[in-house]
Parts: C-alpha cells; sequence; structure tokens
C-alpha cells in the first residue's frame, strides 16, 4: 500500500514520472492512497534438461488502468509485467520470454515505484520486454566473475497500440528486424558487498513507413561501489538516439518537423543522455537510508527549428530532472516499511517548467 501527498500535477497521481502544469482552477495539493502497485509473481520448477536446471516465472500487478465504474481507481486491472523460461547450466544460461532489460540491470532503491521502476524516463531506462537472451559468466578467481550477456529483443519504439484488441505493428517491427544487445560485466565482493561495473550497448531499425528509417543505438554503463561497509554507490549512465522505447528522452524516439500524417513529413531520431546515481547508507541490517539524483536530457539542437508540438501530438519534453531521499525499515524479512520524499522538475521544449513533489509511506509483506 501507498499512501501520497504531492504539490504540483504530474502524468500519475501515485507514482510519478514527470512533472505537468497544474491546471487553471485546480488546487496545487492532493492526498490519496492506492494497492494497484501489489505484485503477484509464480514460479516453477521443472526437470533437469541436457544438464540444466529449469525455471519459470510470471509476475503481475494492477496497474494496467482503472475500470470505468465509480472509485474505478480502486479496481487496478491486471497487467502482465514478465514471464520467462530459464535453463541454467553452471556457467551458462539461456533465458527466453518478457523481462526486464538486461542491459540496463540497476533501478533505484524506492517502494514507492514497483509499477514503473524509480526515474523510469527521468534517466533510468527500464522495459518489460520479450526477448531471447545468453549468458555466460567467467570464474577468474573464486570471488571475481565475468559475465558477457547478448541477445535479440522485441523492437519497441513507445507508440501507443493503434487498437485495443488487434495488433498492428509498430516502428520498430516494421523493420523487418529485431534489437539487439550485448552487455559485459565484472564483479567481486568487497565489505560483504557486491563491487561491479557494466557496459551494454543496443541497436534497433525502425521504419516510420514511407521509407523514413532510423537507427536506434546506445551505450550505457552502471557501476555499483562499495565506499565503505556501510556505504555504497550505485547507478548508470547511457547516450543514445531513438530510445523511446527504452524510456530514454521520456518515451520520445522520433520528432516530426511537419504533420506526421503525412508520407512527406521529415521526421529525426531524437537524441539523448541521461542517468542515474544512488547513495545507500545501511544503518543497521533492517533499517536504510537512500538519495538519489537522476536525469534524462533530450538534445535541443534535434527540436529547436524543426519540430513544433502541433506537429508532435503535444508536449516535446527537454529535461526531466528528479531527486529522492527514503527510509527503508525491515523488522521481519517478510515486512517492509517506508517513507519517502521526491522531487520532479520537468522542462518541456517552448514552454516553462513545472515540478511536483511528493511525499509517500508505504507498507508491504512478501509471502
Amino acid at each position: 500500500m501507498n499512501a501520497f501527498r504531492n504539490i504540483g500535477s504530474s502524468d500519475n497521481l501515485d507514482f510519478p514520472s514527470y512533472a505537468q502544469p497544474v491546471l487553471p482552477g485546480w488546487p496545487q495539493a492532493t492526498v490519496g492512497a492506492t494497492l494497484r502497485q501489489s505484485e503477484i509473481g509464480l514460479e516453477v520448477f521443472g526437470p533437469s534438461l541436457a544438464g540444466a536446471r529449469t525455471t519459470a516465472d510470471v509476475q503481475l500487478d494492477f496497474s494496467g488502468g482503472f475500470a470505468n465504474t465509480g472509485n474505478g481507481v480502486n479496481f487496478g486491472i491486471v497487467r502482465l509485467q514478465t514471464a520467462s523460461l530459464r535453463l541454467d547450466w553452471e556457467h551458462t544460461s539461456v533465458v527466453a520470454g518478457q523481462d526486464s532489460l538486461f542491459i540496463s540491470p540497476l533501478s533505484p532503491t524506492s517502494l514507492a515505484s514497483l509499477a514503473t521502476p524509480a526515474f523510469g524516463f527521468a534517466g533510468n531506462l527500464w522495459g518489460w520486454t520479450p526477448q531471447f537472451r545468453v549468458e555466460h559468466r567467467f570464474n577468474l578467481s573464486d570471488q571475481q566473475t565475468i559475465t558477457l550477456q547478448a541477445g535479440v529483443l522485441d523492437n519497441l519504439d513507445w507508440e501507443n497500440p493503434y487498437n485495443s484488441f488487434e495488433r498492428t505493428p509498430q516502428a520498430g517491427e516494421l523493420s523487418g528486424q529485431p534489437a539487439y544487445a550485448v552487455r559485459t560485466s565484472w564483479l567481486r565482493p568487497v565489505h560483504d558487498h557486491p563491487l561491479g561495473f557494466g557496459v551494454a550497448g543496443y541497436y534497433g531499425r525502425q521504419n516510420w513507413t514511407w521509407d523514413r528509417y532510423v537507427d536506434a543505438w546506445a551505450a550505457m554503463a552502471d557501476w555499483q561501489i562499495p565506499l565503505l561497509p556501510r556505504l555504497g554507490l550505485s547507478g548508470e549512465f547511457y547516450r543514445g538516439r531513438g530510445i523511446g522505447g527504452l524510456g530514454g528522452a521520456v518515451g520520445t524516439s522520433v520528432v516530426f518537423g511537419g504533420n506526421p500524417l503525412r508520407s512527406h513529413a521529415p521526421l529525426r531520431g531524437l537524441n539523448a543522455a541521461g542517468g542515474w546515481a544512488q547513495l545507500k547508507f545501511q544503518i543497521t541490517p533492517k533499517l536504510e537510508l537512500n538519495g538519489v539524483v537522476a536525469q534524462d536530457n533530450a538534445f535541443g539542437s534535434d527540436v529547436h527549428g524543426f519540430a513544433t508540438p502541433e506537429n508532435n501530438f503535444g508536449l516535446i519534453i527537454g529535461r526531466n530532472r528528479g531527486a529522492l531521499g527514503n527510509i527503508v525499515y525491515r523488522p521481519r524479512s517478510d515486512l517492509m516499511l517506508s517513507a519517502e520524499v521526491r522531487r520532479l522538475r520537468t522542462f518541456p521544449f517552448y514552454t516553462s517548467s513545472s515540478f511536483t513533489n511528493q511525499v509517500n509511506v508505504s507498507a508491504g509483506i512478501l509471502f
């Protein structure tokens, strides 16, 4: 359960991703509570296959929308998050299904953001994406491991479905090829905590019809660094183009220089860079403090003098900045309590910035 109070407006009242202007006549402050971020999962263990341990899992939440009825905000619609099959050998794994992005494996710690990872669209690349990947682990010593990962992914670009019941191809799928991704990482324990670094790359070709192609790409880096026995630094950084399907540029892959419904309208892949960093202070084994800063930045040179809101279905966001601080308390292994303060400030092109501040109190039971 999340109970919250907001100052300012945003895309989502309960777990905001970016700030919006407060509508004329509306109040600045709002309050509410929700359980739609509750998650239900099922994991099964299968027989040994060619020497590999087989497992499968599926995870759902209730953040897929609202029932069209009175108080429908309390009747969240079930949504698929992940569902995958794994084959695990001693040093090699094969994974097929809908899973999180292996090229962006970390997220800030937050019990206020489960339906969307904290600062998704504000510097934290994420997605639950159909994929097939292979992983291989090299043990350099008893405590050092290098992991290589490579896979193909459904080539998504953050378009809304054209139909609620029939699936039609979108720009990435119209290219006739999947997206490709690779990652390598190094990991070893220090102070009983992981010390690790990873780098990754992504490529996907998009066809926006009428032979308007965009080559989407991204380069990423991630890190986990124990600074002291109880203090750790983690984070990620990325630079890419056309990566709205991964949450880059606040979910915007391209911008149009004319009416997008006309075949001759020019377009550009939108360049973006961003990332996040977190400091974690483990006061006791049951109590921790977290502080996070994050930013996503779309390049103004791709927009100014080329794209306007009228030709891009509304607002084009240039920067989305966020910061949060929270305290997480686990009095038992199956009970979690948290209090969090978060601020988002969003800078659209052509209009003034907006902000939203949220105070969120969370409680959860694991079973």
